[in-house]
């Protein structure tokens, strides 16, 4: 059974997502509140994350809200289970981003793999990246 924070998680991401067959919402309870590991479809990850993580950090706003009238304290992982698709995680690696009250903010990347093994997207990021650099604004 789901608890008012797993259906309040999976009903945003659901509406967001393109696969929302497979969203996923764990629910953990630790030392430091209330844990929900969040899996979707590879594809949708971007989706999830939004640019520059503003979806994401805008879905644990509103778990802070909620965590306010339940008295709680929410922490949201997002969990990459793409099966090392890209070449930059494989399939026990996970992201993890996570924001309590405090605005304790931290990103956590596990990966075993060197960053040689980078895909060809990041690749072309970066170099329009270095590109932009070059400009004189």
């Amino acid at each position: 059974m789901s608890t008012i924070d797993q259906q309040f998680v999976e009903y945003i991401v659901k509406s967001l997502v393109g696969h929302p067959d497979d969203v996923v919402v764990d629910r953990v309870i630790d030392e430091k509140g209330v844990l929900l590991s969040l899996t979707v479809n590879p594809d949708d990850l971007g989706r999830v994350i939004g640019k520059r993580g503003i979806t994401a950090q805008s879905l644990r706003t509103l778990l802070r809200a909620l965590g306010t009238k339940n008295d709680a304290r929410y922490n949201l992982k997002i969990v990459n289970s793409d099966g090392g698709r890209g070449g930059e995680y494989s399939s026990d690696d996970t992201v993890a981003t996570s924001v309590s009250d405090d605005d304790d903010k931290s990103v956590d990347n596990v990966t075993d793999e060197a960053v040689d093994n980078e895909s060809d997207y990041a690749k072309k990021s970066r170099k329009e990246l270095a590109e932009l650099d070059d400009l004189d604004i």
